[in-house]
């Protein structure tokens, strides 16, 4: 149930999500067993060293208000997932951000969104048809989402301009990257939206690039690739599409040129060969205006009251599970058999420790 949260709260929350060690995942399961974001705080020290290592340092309440300050300050605001402004797709993911950061037009993130990412060293030709599909698209009504780079990025949200296109950006929302697109990051300040789940002020950084790219599928219906080299970080955004049960668009292209090679492979994979907007619209119109459907999140409706007996009991044989290859939950506790409960809460411990690290696809590795 959404809720709107209380400048107190806000800080709270913020405080929690920016604390180090502190992923999507284990933000959510600390919500859902502590009933709080001030209550999850108070615990985190105790369970860091549970799990066999140092607190994290929370970030001082001062900093983030301060940040909440600037940010308000530049006609921005800060949409906590738990809150009914935060946009419906996000809210739908298997652990959504805790938090995001917008300037502009809030408005524009509840509307139904299609995303169009691609090669930034684009061809005229790419450009082209990335600007003319965006336009169509956005003519029916979808606001369109993709991630402020050069090339396709840029092409797609100048065609949408006019009715409403949204921008992820990897570092804070008030970080123009690339600098050459300060025109454009001024025109979707004032005409469209720029989203961003990193702190005001955060330089981009190679990490934080998948991160913008799960909440660009996140945040829409389906994603339109349109040039994309093998490895290129458009098709990470396909993949999260996937992994979250978002439509995957792709146009052909010739097999002599590299930025086809990703787009051609989706093709074959499965993807929807697009070649005009309508062949986007005639696979998302069945589907507009209903609601996104929710996944079911193993754990997270876990009572809060967990024997830390039961915990201590089953940690030798998580740890013994555990190596420095990925494994998924589920299949951590298949082959652990013990109860979900305590296996999750001996992960989120390791994790706060930083003894843990977590992988897409809900998998998880040793990493002391």
């Amino acid at each position: 149930m959404s809720r709107t949260l209380s400048p107190s709260e806000r800080v709270q929350w913020l405080q929690l999500a920016r604390t180090p060690n502190v992923g999507p995942v284990t933000f959510a399961h600390l919500i859902a067993r502590f009933g709080s974001a001030a209550a999850a705080l108070q615990e985190v020290p105790r369970l860091a060293r549970r799990g066999g290592g140092v607190p994290p340092k929370v970030p001082d309440r001062a900093l983030i208000e301060r940040e909440i300050e600037a940010l308000e300050n530049v006609g921005g605001r800060v949409l906590a997932s738990c809150e009914g402004d935060f946009p419906h797709g996000l809210a739908a993911l298997d652990t959504p951000p805790p938090a995001i950061s917008v300037l502009g037009h809030v408005s524009l993130l509840q509307r139904e969104m299609i995303a169009m990412v691609g090669a930034r060293n684009a061809s005229a030709l790419g450009r082209k048809l990335a600007q003319t599909l965006s336009a169509a698209l956005s003519d029916a009504g979808l606001a369109v989402v993709s991630g402020m780079a050069r090339g396709i990025d840029t092409a797609a949200h100048e065609g949408a301009l006019a009715h409403g296109t949204v921008a992820v950006v990897a570092g804070g929302v008030d970080i123009i990257y690339p600098p050459e697109n300060k025109g454009l990051y001024d025109r979707l300040k004032a005409e469209g939206a720029v989203v961003s789940e990193m702190p005001l002020g955060e330089q981009p950084q190679a990490r934080h690039f998948p991160r913008r790219n799960r909440i660009i599928s996140g945040l829409t219906r389906g994603v339109v690739v349109v040039e994309a080299a093998e490895g290129s970080g458009s098709l990470i955004t396909a993949r999260y599409a996937l992994e979250q049960n978002r439509e995957v668009f792709a146009i052909p292209g010739s097999p002599l040129d590299p930025r086809a090679k990703g787009t051609n492979r989706l093709i074959r994979e499965g993807a929807t060969l697009t070649e005009t907007a309508d062949d986007v619209l005639a696979v998302l119109r069945p589907i507009l205006g209903a609601g996104f459907d929710e996944p079911v999140r193993d754990g997270l409706t876990t009572p809060g009251a967990i024997a830390e007996s039961e915990i201590d009991r089953v940690r030798t044989t998580v740890l013994e599970a555990l190596g420095p290859a990925p494994v998924r939950v589920d299949e951590l506790i298949r082959v652990c058999e013990a109860p979900a409960p305590a296996i999750i809460a001996v992960l989120l411990e390791l994790e706060l420790a930083g003894k843990l690290t977590r992988h897409p696809g809900n998998a998880v590795s040793w990493s002391a």
